[in-house]
């Protein structure tokens, strides 16, 4: 199939079609707009290409308005000797193909289900943003507990909620303001910042006010709530990605935090080293880098060590020592606390049984283990404890659990048959941190607690303030009532724990009795008492 060619001449400066062929005339070229507008285009390139070496060059080429547009690919070579300063100009018809690659385009750009731009589109959004130098923020909506949704209604009443989501988002927006669905149940709004940041603010409770309403879909009736994050475009690298990372980044803080929140640098920069952190204490985990320390839990009326409370210690391959309240939090929020939970029980008790096999026997201490709400909820506590006792031969009886309030109060029920299941091997259990959080007495009627760990916040500076005392107090009634032994922790001097053991506290643990002792120093304080 012969292709259009047209010879062109230069006469008086310009470019003419001095002769075409059928195919040339066939595909309408010679019309005087489509000529005109094709004549313009070789225009731009003949007299280069003439003045140079080459035999040909190619190039793209569109033809005609933005309704009515072809697609060429061009080939210019010169024209035969003796015809005069000229070329011959050869089409190739690709507008099929530039309509079927911009079909394409648009469907990779496009969220199937709610017809939105979806993350690379969304992208493209914020790039044609920046080429044109306009101020702009990312706000990004997370709909909260969407997973849990899909599971209980089923994925297509997910689907509905989305799309009618959608909508509700485009009728909160300015005439001005793109959305784009960036992820499973995020969305991103991409607005240009005309005056001062409050626009973010202020789009932000527009939405809030949009989603509040129930969404009435065709088998249910659904209330979403969801958190927004926002990111300025200032001191970014024109890089859209980056930017809808720092509003994801922002979202995840507010819905810790029930609110708004705008991305800052410095928070992101706390959250990189937590990051960090995570990364060496999983493998600090798996090279079983970590090890115990034991501090010492006594009877107040004797001043004897009655148990050791097993607490984690991280020294890093460089030396350096990583305080609990610095990689505990990241181990819970990670979920790293649950394979050190499973190290530590195991670790505790091989050394319980090691002290007892220095002593010929029972050694006469305890040991005291914690147990966090994350292990709770992730963990078969009950079999690993189980197991524990196994390996290291020690009875159930000489092992005391520590459980946080707040890992008792978060689910109860399910915790109270975890906590009769524990009590079938044996152990003590005691609440760990009591007065710091939300307990209900019914909770410490009905769980099958046998100690209160009295919170050190309580206990320090108790002597110089009487609501503190009169706090103690109380915790040491309410326990004794309900016939419970106390341990009050932060103990530091003696007068303190004198004053315990008169109010009728039974045990105490802090800095006067000891701090957290390797296994030798332990093992040297259980010898000193035999």
């Amino acid at each position: 199939m012969a292709i259009p060619a047209a010879e062109i001449l230069i006469e008086k400066g310009a470019p003419v079609v001095a002769a075409s062929n059928d195919a040339y005339r066939r595909a309408a070229l010679n019309d005087s707009r489509t000529q005109a507008g094709l004549l313009a285009e070789v225009a731009k390139r003949i007299d280069g290409f003439l003045a140079s070496d080459q035999t040909s060059i190619e190039f793209p080429l569109a033809v005609g308005d933005v309704i009515d547009c072809r697609y060429f690919q061009a080939t210019l070579t010169h024209a035969a000797e003796g015809e005069g300063e000229g070329c011959v100009l050869m089409l190739v018809d690709h507008t099929a193909q530039h309509h079927t690659e911009r079909s394409l385009r648009r469907e990779m750009m496009t969220d199937s289900l709610t017809g939105l731009p979806n993350r690379q589109g969304f992208g493209d959004l914020i790039e044609a943003m920046v080429a044109n130098g306009q101020r702009h923020a990312v706000l990004v909506i997370d709909l909260n507990r969407f997973g849990r949704l899909n599971a209980c209604m089923g994925s297509l009443v997910g689907d509905e909620l989305l799309i009618t989501v959608a909508r509700r988002l485009k009728g909160a927006l300015r005439s001005r303001d793109s959305i784009g669905r960036i992820g499973g149940n995020e969305f991103g709004i991409l607005m240009m910042i005309d005056g001062s940041e409050d626009e973010a603010h202020i789009l932000a409770e527009r939405i809030d006010r949009a989603l509040r309403s129930p969404f009435r879909l065709t088998d249910y009736e659904v209330n979403v709530e969801a958190s927004v994050g926002i990111a300025f475009n200032e001191g970014l690298d024109d890089d859209a990605e980056e930017l809808i990372r720092h509003a994801q980044f922002a979202v995840k803080h507010a819905k810790a935090a029930g609110r708004t929140q705008v991305y800052h640098p410095q928070a992101f920069t706390i959250a990189r080293a937590q990051f960090a952190m995570e990364t060496a204490l999983r493998r600090a985990i798996e090279r079983e880098e970590l090890h115990l320390a034991y501090q010492p839990i006594c009877d107040l009326s004797t001043g004897r060590t009655i148990a050791f409370e097993a607490l984690a210690r991280w020294r890093d391959a460089e030396g350096r020592d990583h305080s609990p309240s610095d990689f505990i939090p990241v181990a819970e929020e990670s979920g790293l606390i649950v394979p050190l939970g499973r190290w530590a029980a195991n670790q505790a008790l091989l050394q319980l049984a090691e002290w007892d096999r220095r002593a010929g026997g029972d050694c006469g201490v305890r040991m005291s283990v914690n147990v966090s709400a994350i292990q709770l909820q992730r963990d078969d506590i009950p079999a690993l404890i189980e197991s524990a006792l196994a390996k290291a031969g020690v009875a159930g009886e000489r092992l005391i659990l520590e459980l946080t309030e707040s890992a008792i109060v978060g689910d109860p029920d399910r915790v109270s048959a975890i906590m009769n299941a524990l009590k079938q091997l044996g152990p003590t259990i005691a609440m760990d941190d009591f007065g710091t959080g939300y307990s209900s007495l019914a909770y410490l009627q009905k769980l099958p607690i046998d100690i209160l760990k009295i919170d050190r916040s309580f206990v320090s500076g108790m002597l110089a303030d009487r609501d503190k005392i009169a706090i103690v107090r109380a915790i040491l009634g309410l326990a004794q009532a309900l016939g419970m032994k106390t341990t009050a922790e932060g103990i530091e001097a003696v007068e303190l724990g004198q004053t315990l053991a008169a109010l009728g506290c039974t045990h105490g643990q802090g800095y006067y009795y000891a701090r957290p002792l390797d296994p030798d120093a332990a093992w040297a304080m259980i010898a000193g008492q035999a």
